[in-house]
């Protein structure tokens, strides 16, 4: 690492050239290219995937996206016209959707209006109440395909019809419309590196070392982020990826360009030159970066083995990012330490410097122990360890309750924002026809033989009695009669488990019987039954998923720290981590605490990949966390043996840095809330207080707090694993500082045995203690952040 920040020194004009260079030829191709997102989160093999695929292959036109133009009258209370079938009400939305069906990448539009009688009329689509109707507009393309500018032609044409006619309101609902719903666009990153770029400025007070990790972590990013579009045109990514590896990349980019300025600043306090000093912070908190930056990698490709695909698109897209924010942080940043120069310390610390020379000798530094907050909190912790361990704990496994009640689903355009089209109509929809009508289940039929068949016909009347079912209607045979389609309406939302028990009713008790005797198979397929069938595929290769993970992840920090005792309260840790936060996702979204406050529309179920995705980051996000804390702690526990002082100081040092970095992650992770995407706003909520919990209650309470208690078993490791264990060495060797010849003469017989040698001679132990900020004395305190002493 030393060598790589040398070569970037010396050659850093080079290197931000290189970095701009790729950046702009990455843009370029991906403009050339563009890009191929998916939103098509379906799991080959299931039930409700394979009548997908039977519709797809007996009835090719309904291969197009469907989406609803839905319309109802009286809805002001004063309203001129208070039917659906009322003249004007009629030939308007009558004109609106022959307009429609004119439009580009339009292939059908299906009217609830038949004759001009209304006796031809589809009943089904109008309303018992005669308020409400709806019609269906299929378009050439599925959602994937569709051109957001052809989708939004349909939405202005249809809402152009309710304009003038009192009382008349039209709204339209379904995926290709939601394409068109206005998103945060790029005010969630902003508001995010806003709030960084205040964090960063109290912490260093100088801009040109502000300007560094947000110049580092946008590069990165930016670069990850075309590189995931050109990503897309070769493998399924998810539409959400880019999205969430920007999240991930502005909070992980920020937070390691900063340990490693944080790391040069001191050197230059200490009177290190500026190459000098950055080396040295390359190559201490640079291998704690690189190192971090594996473990979440290894965190992320964990998802590789629950085989998805579209989740393995997501998994090697926030790799990309993580790997870029590294290698930016270990090469582009050196370079821009170079060309600022004595910059990154604030105009004050370098007049300090100047006048009073470093606040202590580098001998004399390794065994500094640093004074304010941090240091005052980290003594805290050392008197009382059962005390503070035990309140941690007990707030983290209360915060962890709403995990039992965790329902897993996706949420549909109900849970969109009250103001939304989308929501508007799936209300309407609602009301006029019930709440099933958002969700129907499709029971799709293969038929072979005339018993099939007249099997396939007798199913609506068997169905129609089935409890939870509202209405039914087909079945529909394809022309060669080789495939049917059914319709049930159920009388629960999309979202309810009554829905969800339905389609297990309806898989095991009531299609077996009905059809065991005719050879027909019937397969449910529909919203619900898909999510059903998603989630249960997801549960049931969670636990391989999360065993993964936690053994990459212990095995990588057992290499690191030659102890069995670390990995194993590292682990422990993240679990805790994840399950509370997990737990302030559950009260939000789907008990709805709060969510109405922040725009995130009603409550509903949790994403079945959401927890998959959230270990993934917040294992190895955590392991960040941790490196840096036990980093300095291990390379303190090598200097002197003992423990209760290598945590204290530990924690003392890397207290304020980590607290932020957790600060800005915060903001980065939380201002995802404004994107405008329920999903992405589940991952800045649950990654925000992931976050929080791990640095303010964690490392800051229960990990010194255990390790207090646990004293020199913290290290502990039995000779023969560590004989065959690789040597992997995340700090430096500690060098021990110079030893003068010979003492300046005997010490007199008061002056205790103890003494600190370096270049300042032979120091009694007193005035060491003093030096060493160990001393009860009140001594000056320098800007630097360690004690110094006047004389």
């Amino acid at each position: 690492m030393t060598a790589l920040a040398r070569w970037c020194l010396r050659r850093r004009l080079l290197v931000v050239l290189l970095w701009g260079a790729l950046l702009a030829g990455v843009g370029t191709a991906a403009g050339l290219t563009g890009s191929a997102y998916s939103n098509d989160y379906a799991v080959p093999g299931t039930e409700a995937g394979r009548a997908q695929e039977l519709i797809s292959e007996g009835f090719p036109g309904r291969v197009g996206d469907s989406d609803t133009v839905v319309w109802r009258t009286g809805g002001d209370g004063g309203a001129v016209h208070d039917r659906v079938r009322d003249p004007e009400v009629r030939e308007r939305m009558t004109r609106a959707l022959d307009d429609i069906g004119t439009l580009p990448g339009v292939r059908a539009v299906s009217s609830p209006y038949g004759g001009g009688d209304g006796r031809t009329d589809q009943a089904e689509r109008i309303s018992r109440d005669g308020r409400t109707a709806y019609a269906t507009v299929t378009f050439d393309a599925p959602v994937e395909d569709l051109d957001e500018g052809e989708v939004r032609a349909v939405v202005e044409t249809a809402q152009r019809a309710g304009g003038d006619v009192p009382g008349l309101d039209v709204e339209l609902g379904g995926a290709g419309i939601a394409l068109t719903q206005e998103k945060g666009g790029h005010l969630s990153e902003a508001v995010g590196v806003a709030v960084a770029t205040v964090v960063l400025l109290l912490a260093f007070g100088s801009l040109a070392a502000m300007l560094l990790p947000l110049i580092t972590a946008l590069v990165s990013v930016g670069t990850a982020t075309l590189g995931i579009g050109l990503l897309s045109q070769a493998m399924t990514v998810a539409d959400f990826a880019p999205m969430l590896g920007t999240l991930i990349g502005l909070g992980v980019g920020i937070d390691y360009a900063l340990f490693i300025v944080t790391r040069h600043r001191q050197g230059l306090k200490e009177g290190l030159p500026v190459a000098e000093a950055a080396h040295r912070a390359v190559g201490s908190a640079g291998r704690a970066v690189v190192f971090a930056g594996v473990t979440v990698c290894i965190a992320l490709l964990g998802m590789l083995v629950l085989r998805l695909s579209f989740l393995n698109g997501v998994a090697i897209a926030a790799s990309l990012t993580v790997v870029l924010a590294v290698l930016a942080s270990v090469t582009l940043l050196p370079a821009l330490l170079g060309v600022i120069g004595m910059r990154a310390l604030s105009r004050r610390e370098r007049q300090w410097l100047a006048r009073e020379g470093p606040d202590l000798p580098p001998e004399l530094r390794a065994e500094a122990t640093p004074v304010g907050m941090a240091a005052r909190w980290s003594a805290f912790v050392s008197r009382h360890p059962r005390l503070l361990g035990g309140f941690a704990a007990a707030a983290m496994v209360l915060l962890a309750v709403p995990v039992t009640g965790l329902q897993l689903g996706t949420s549909d355009q109900g849970n969109d924002p009250a103001k939304a089209t989308t929501r508007q109509a799936y209300d309407m929809l609602a009301d006029g026809f019930g709440p099933g009508a958002n969700g129907p289940l499709t029971l799709v039929g293969e038929i072979d033989g005339a018993a099939a068949k007249l099997a396939f016909q007798e199913l609506p009347d068997r169905l129609r009695g089935v409890e939870g079912v509202a209405r039914v209607s087909g079945g529909e045979l394809n022309g060669s009669g080789t495939t049917g389609v059914i319709t049930v309406v159920p009388d629960s939302a999309p979202q309810a488990e009554r829905t969800s028990r339905l389609v297990e009713r309806l898989r095991t008790d009531v299609l077996p019987p009905a059809t065991e005797s005719s050879g027909l198979q019937v397969r449910v397929g529909g919203l619900t039954a898909a999510y059903d069938d998603f989630a249960a595929v997801i549960l049931g290769k969670l636990p391989l998923f999360v065993g993964v993970v936690v053994a990459l992840g212990c095995a990588l920090l057992l290499i690191a720290f030659r102890s069995i005792g670390i990995p194993l309260k590292a682990a422990l840790m993240n679990v805790l981590a994840v399950a509370a936060a997990s737990g302030v996702v559950v009260a939000v979204f789907q008990w709805g605490w709060g969510s109405g406050l922040l725009g995130l529309g009603g409550p509903g179920p949790i994403e079945p990949f959401l927890p998959v995705i959230m270990v993934s980051v917040l294992f190895g996000l955590s392991m960040d966390y941790q490196v840096f804390l036990v980093s300095r702690m291990y390379e303190e526990w090598r200097l002197t043996g003992d423990n209760r002082r290598a945590v204290r100081v530990g924690l003392a040092e890397t207290g304020r840095v980590i607290n932020s970095a957790a600060v800005i992650m915060i903001a980065v992770f939380g201002a995802f809330v404004l994107s405008g995407d329920r999903i992405i706003a589940m991952f800045g909520i649950g990654l925000a207080a992931a976050v929080a919990l791990d640095a303010f209650v964690l490392r800051t309470l229960l990990v010194p707090a255990l390790m207090h208690l646990l004293g020199g078993a913290n290290w502990w490791l039995p000779r023969w694993l560590d004989r065959g264990l690789p040597r992997i060495s995340i700090e430096p060797e500690p060098v021990p500082g110079p030893v003068p010849e010979s003492l300046p003469g005997p010490l007199p017989a008061a002056v205790p045995e103890r003494v600190v040698v370096g270049a300042v001679g032979t120091v009694p132990a007193a005035r060491a203690e003093t030096l060493m900020g160990l001393s009860e004395k009140a001594p000056t305190v320098a800007p630097h952040g360690y004690r110094h002493d006047q004389d």
